[in-house]
């Protein structure tokens, strides 16, 4: 992708599934990545595959205390933010406990409006930058039992077109993107009777691949796409035609 290289990238939810694809595919194209997680144990793991270029935060991105190492990092100069860290907490609207929704709206809302602040500061006083939001293709229709979730993939498609007007005019584009079913290792690792019927929901016949994801990330952070901002593209093989 054009533009990519010695670009400074932060991932959140960077050290397994989706975001660990996003922080090979951006590695490859010769970016300086920072990952954010909080497996501590993932640190020496990454620095095998990332031998370079690479810093690793452990940080829960919920706690106040964890942010500043992330601020620190940012302050030094972003390129592009992506907020992929993400977790689910699923029940129906009568089981679902308060703990559920709180949980869910720190990790999957309130942090990512953190931390998108931190880089829409210092995006604005570069007069560059792309933040990039991961919504869910539940988001447009909803999904039984995830009240929770699907108001935060909702939420962060209207973040994401709400800061694209506010920080268009410095240079800084925002767009969220919604995967359907993805072939993680954690859906991989579901009986095969329930992956099957996963893809026969889906047009493609198929589980879209964590490498798709990136391949989307990448895009929208390159120079190919310096005029999309605002919209929300769903990488879903189809499945809400």
């Amino acid at each position: 992708m054009r533009g990519l290289e010695n670009k400074r990238v932060l991932i959140t939810g960077a050290a397994s599934g989706i975001g660990r694809a996003t922080a090979q595919r951006f590695y490859d194209e010769g970016a300086n990545i920072c990952l954010v997680d909080m497996p501590e144990l993932k640190e020496s793991e990454l620095e095998h595959q990332f031998p370079e270029r690479m810093t690793y935060l452990q940080a829960d991105i919920t706690k106040e205390s964890d942010l500043i190492a992330i601020q620190s990092w940012i302050n030094d100069g972003v390129d592009v933010v992506i907020n992929n860290a993400g977790i689910t907490r699923d029940a129906t609207i009568g089981k679902m406990t308060t703990e559920h929704w709180d949980q869910v709206i720190a990790v999957n809302l309130t942090a990512v409006y953190h931390i998108s602040q931190m880089a829409a500061i210092k995006m604005r006083e570069q007069k560059s930058g792309v933040i990039l939001n991961a919504a869910s293709v539940v988001a447009h229709n909803g999904n039984f039992g995830q009240t929770n979730y699907v108001a935060t993939k909702a939420g962060l498609i209207g973040m994401s077109k709400t800061l694209a007007k506010e920080l268009g005019k410095y240079g800084v584009r925002v767009n969220a993107v919604a995967p359907g079913f993805i072939g993680t290792p954690m859906v991989r690792s579901m009986p095969e009777k329930v992956v099957a019927m996963m893809e026969e929901k889906v047009p493609l016949k198929r589980l879209g691949e964590p490498e798709e994801i990136a391949a989307v990330y990448a895009f929208l952070s390159s120079d190919d796409a310096r005029y999309i901002t605002g919209t929300c593209i769903n990488v879903d093989g189809g499945i809400i035609v």
